[in-house]
C-alpha cells in the first residue's frame, strides 16, 4: 500500500472506534439499566459494578473520546509537549504512540469483559481482530515513517 493511503486508513481506524465507543458508551450512560439496547445488568452480577453507568463512561472517553482526538492530531501531526512524557517511542510523534496504546488498551477492555461476562460475543471477536489489525497498520513502514519525529 502506499504511505498515503495507510496513513489515511490508520486515522480512519482510529475514527472509527471513536466513533463507535462514544455510541456505545453513550447508551450507557443515558441509560445506566441497559434497558435502551436490552441489556440486562445481571450481566454485571460478576463486576464490581450495579450498573453500567462506570463502564460507560470508560468506554466513552478511554475508547471513544480518546480516539476521536487522535484521529484529529494524526491528521494534523499536532506537536504538543505534555502527551510526549508518557511517548515511550521517542522517534515519534506522540499520536501515534497513542493509537498503539489505544489499541492495546481495546484488548484489555475486552479480556475484562469477557472475564466478566463469561461469554465471547462476535463482537468481542470483531473488535480483538480490530485492535491487531490498528496495531499492524500502524506498525507499517509507511505509516511509521510518516509518523516519524
Amino acid at each position: 500500500m502506499k504511505q498515503n493511503t495507510t496513513k489515511t486508513l490508520f486515522i480512519f481506524l482510529m475514527a472509527f472506534l471513536g466513533i463507535g465507543a462514544i455510541g456505545g458508551g453513550g447508551v450507557f450512560i443515558i441509560s445506566p439499566d441497559g434497558s435502551l439496547i436490552g441489556m440486562p445488568v445481571s450481566v454485571l452480577a460478576n463486576s464490581p459494578f450495579d450498573n453500567f453507568l462506570i463502564p460507560g463512561i470508560i468506554l466513552f472517553t478511554v475508547l471513544g473520546l480518546t480516539p476521536i482526538l487522535l484521529a484529529m492530531a494524526l491528521y494534523k501531526k499536532t506537536p504538543m509537549a505534555w502527551p510526549e512524557r508518557l511517548n515511550f517511542f521517542s522517534d515519534m510523534l506522540w499520536p501515534w504512540s497513542y493509537s498503539i496504546y489505544v489499541a492495546f488498551a481495546l484488548i484489555v477492555w475486552l479480556q475484562v469483559q469477557m472475564t466478566i461476562l463469561q461469554a465471547v460475543h462476535w463482537l468481542h471477536t470483531f473488535y480483538m481482530f480490530y485492535a491487531i489489525v490498528i496495531i499492524f497498520i500502524g506498525l507499517l513502514p509507511g505509516v511509521r515513517g510518516w509518523y516519524k519525529k
